[in-house]
């Protein structure tokens, strides 16, 4: 549940805290007053993209701040990304530049606007004032089905199974009309490949015959050099062990007279054991090193055959091992290319398995459509259709990404009328009724705890405003609700109400955003009643609706 939204220097807002609460919350105020701002700035600190046009002019930067209640499930997720703060609530941060910068911060923690995204997707849920829009196009209609048919998992993995059959339906165009080109490929892939056998690169063989070749070539200095360190470690004359041991033994009695010393007799003992096992590795490295002249020559020949390959292939030599394995697999797929045979029986299984999820998502959708259309329905009646209904239908269109269906929305005015398609015989308000029946159906279908309808009520007045009041005030019971509304009749079933208004100052515009309490609500409801002369009738009125 949101809790509380801070904006500072955004748009025209200069600077304002608002505390919500649960229930059905309400914000109104004429038009142009910037209702909408507060939508806009959540949809920021929700990760909705930015630009330097929300800064308030004269302003460095604008600041938004949203904190929500959470649950355990979202806790947890926090804690796995290094973002958590309090047990139970997320405060999300969103600040934007004046050059069009902007940061995200999640807790205090810094954060990607993705994360931002998916945190927001689970708390909120937004019906805009153009949803009804969306219903006249044929996509739109087939989005908002499959969002109630809770079919996302399902359109990815058909999505992806349509790319793959597509892709191999491609490959198997190429194999048929491009042999040609395709056997000349093969060939020229084949010499190559045959010619980097015949040196027969390894992965990494480069570097260790680099390695071993310097090895090789410094062995007698390497052996005369850990000789002599080793001598003056342990095993020369007056080396540094037998030092160390002859000091020892002279603080021995002073260590004897003055405990304090004992630290200091400790450390050249372990001093001495350590010279003594260094100078007794190094004898053993000058032991295991080889003076091998014929290993040196082999492995300089080595390096020779390589380094001529490299110039042929113009690569690096260590790059050749890699270079000869992506020929040996580019082979074997121009090989697979080739087969038309093969490729036919994999088109045809990637197209089954195609059809298989499509048909899946298919029986999904028709489900989703009866239990849709028969909701829309019983709900438009109650706002104001009688005797309308919603009818969706599906047919069967061209294999697609998205599937098999082409969904259409048809929609009845009145009892005995014909179902024709929506965007044909419904009007501004009757698409506005059948956006808000639908936005009610998805939210008792969706859990996220806070649903925002801006100006989603457009287009619709009179007693079904009434309705919609309390159709929002019913949401309310169950999750939060906050609704930008211009119709009074909704404004007057809100638990909470705040006022949006413009004022002027030294020539400055800027929002005002207040919460009413009974007697400002009467004035707010009035004013939305009866416009600029606000009369005792109008607040009669007002005390009415409120109850």
């Amino acid at each position: 549940m949101l809790t509380a939204l801070r904006l500072r220097d955004f748009v025209i807002v200069e600077a304002v805290e608002l505390e919500f609460g649960p229930g059905f919350t309400v914000l109104s105020g004429e038009t142009g007053a910037g209702k909408s701002i507060l939508i806009d700035a959540l949809g920021l600190a929700l990760g909705a993209r930015a630009d330097s046009g929300v800064v308030r002019e004269g302003a460095p930067r604008a600041d938004i701040v949203a904190e929500f209640y959470t649950d355990a499930r979202l806790d947890a997720w926090l804690a796995e990304r290094d973002l958590a703060g309090d047990p139970g609530a997320v405060l999300m941060r969103r600040v934007v530049e004046a050059d069009g910068r902007s940061r995200a911060l999640v807790n205090g923690h810094p954060a990607t606007v993705a994360q931002l995204r998916e945190i927001g997707e689970s708390l909120v849920e937004v019906h805009g004032q153009h949803a009804s829009q969306s219903l006249l196009r044929p996509d739109g209609q087939r989005g908002l089905l499959d969002r109630y048919a809770g079919a996302a998992s399902e359109l990815v993995a058909l999505a992806q199974a349509h790319a793959a059959w597509r892709g191999l339906d491609k490959e198997l165009e190429r194999a048929r009309t491009g042999e040609r080109e395709l056997v000349l490929e093969r060939e020229r892939l084949q010499w190559q490949a045959d010619e980097l056998a015949q040196v027969a690169p390894v992965p990494g063989e480069w570097d260790e015959l680099a390695a071993e070749q310097k090895r090789l070539a410094n062995a007698a200095s390497l052996i005369e050099g850990a000789r002599g360190l080793a001598d003056a470690l342990s095993d020369g004359d007056d080396a540094i062990a037998d030092r160390l041991h002859a000091i020892q033994q002279k603080l021995k009695p002073l260590a004897a007279v003055d405990a304090s010393l004992a630290p200091v007799l400790e450390l050249l003992e372990t001093a001495a054991i350590q010279a003594g096992e260094a100078g007794s590795t190094l004898c053993a490295y000058a032991d295991r090193v080889d003076l091998d002249p014929a290993r040196l020559a082999e492995v300089e020949a080595r390096i020779g055959v390589l380094y001529a390959a490299g110039r042929k292939f113009r690569l690096p030599p260590e790059r050749l091992g890699d270079e000869l394995a992506s020929l040996r697999t580019r082979l074997e797929a121009l090989v697979r290319a080739q087969d038309v045979e093969a490729l036919e029986h994999r088109v045809e299984a990637a197209r089954a398995d195609y059809e298989k999820l499509a048909s899946a998502l298919s029986k999904r959708r028709a489900k989703a459509a009866t239990t849709l259309s028969k909701g829309v329905s019983d709900r438009i009646g109650r706002l104001g259709m009688q005797g309308g209904r919603l009818e969706i239908a599906l047919e069967r269109g061209e294999p697609a990404s998205h599937g098999i269906d082409r969904v259409e929305f048809r929609v009845a005015g009145h009892a005995g009328a014909t179902p024709r398609a929506l965007g044909k015989v419904a009007s501004g308000g009757e698409l506005s009724r059948i956006s808000l029946a639908i936005s009610e159906l998805a939210a008792e279908a969706n859990p996220v705890p806070t649903l925002i309808f801006d100006e989603a009520d457009s287009g619709v007045g009179g007693a079904v405003a009434e309705v919609i009041g309390e159709l929002m005030r019913r949401l309310g019971e169950s999750r939060q609700v906050l609704c930008v509304t211009h119709l009074p009749q909704v404004a007057a079933k809100a638990n909470q109400h705040f006022s949006v208004s413009k004022q002027q100052d030294a020539g400055r515009t800027t929002s005002l955003i207040e919460q009413l309490d009974r007697g400002r609500r009467v004035e707010e409801i009035a004013r939305m009643l009866g416009g600029v002369a606000i009369t005792a009738t109008t607040r009669k009125h007002a005390r009415e609706l409120l109850g």
